[in-house]
């Protein structure tokens, strides 16, 4: 069973307040992007790493694993309009048969353990798909309208997060589809196909650094 990793990384720093999208941001002495890639590294080192960023950053990109003798193997994509347009195109990148698994994971998620890789990998091999998520742990409410809110059973929800792991003749079926605004993720994208969900344990440390706050806690997670 040969496992692949495509690691999506197109976001700006806009808000992180930053001058530099926040996959570059350094953490701890090395870029956010480069944490997270080492981690998968760290997982197998039979696993092929897809990394999928914008054309336009791969002179930047180049410059900083010149800079920090970055030097883990890769194969490097060009990304798309879209998310999903980023994905289809590390997707396109694979030649592989049916008894493949691919998992997606944010370039911006650099806390992920090994242990919560190996279980998407598991699971997906099992059920088809794995899609890592955590319980909600405040009370919340659904807005109705204007005037109307009402509280809603949090134990029927769960945030989602990545690694989601697929079998990949799902995942290139799913991706053949046009391109839709409701597809936030890839689950969504396979569960239009009518493809089942599973959903697997994430972890509160898998944070996804999107504001100033997130960086602060992935310096203390990376530590």
């Amino acid at each position: 069973m040969q496992e692949y990793v495509i690691i999506v990384a197109g976001g700006s720093g806009s808000r992180m307040k930053s001058d530099i999208p926040k996959q570059f941001i350094p953490v701890n002495g090395l870029p956010v992007l480069m944490h997270t890639l080492k981690a998968f590294r760290n997982y197998s080192e039979a696993l092929k790493i897809i990394l999928v960023l914008p054309e336009a950053q791969f002179t930047y990109w180049n410059q900083l694993c010149n800079e920090f003798l970055f030097v883990e193997s890769y194969s490097l994509i060009a990304g798309g309009e879209t998310r999903f347009h980023s994905v289809k195109n590390g997707l396109d990148s694979i030649q592989e048969s049916e008894d493949a698994f691919v998992a997606v994971h944010d370039g911006v998620r650099p806390v992920i353990s090994k242990e919560i890789i190996l279980e998407s990998f598991q699971k997906a091999a099992q059920f088809g798909s794995a899609v890592a998520s955590v319980p909600l742990k405040d009370s919340i409410r659904i807005i109705e309208n204007t005037e109307k809110n009402t509280a809603m059973d949090r134990s029927s929800f769960r945030l989602i997060q990545t690694p989601q792991t697929f079998r990949i003749d799902w995942m290139k079926k799913a991706f053949n589809n046009p391109y839709q605004s409701l597809f936030t993720d890839c689950a969504s994208v396979l569960e239009f196909e009518g493809y089942p969900i599973f959903l697997t344990e994430g972890s509160y440390e898998n944070i996804k650094i999107t504001t100033p706050e997130d960086l602060r806690w992935a310096e203390i997670y990376l530590k």
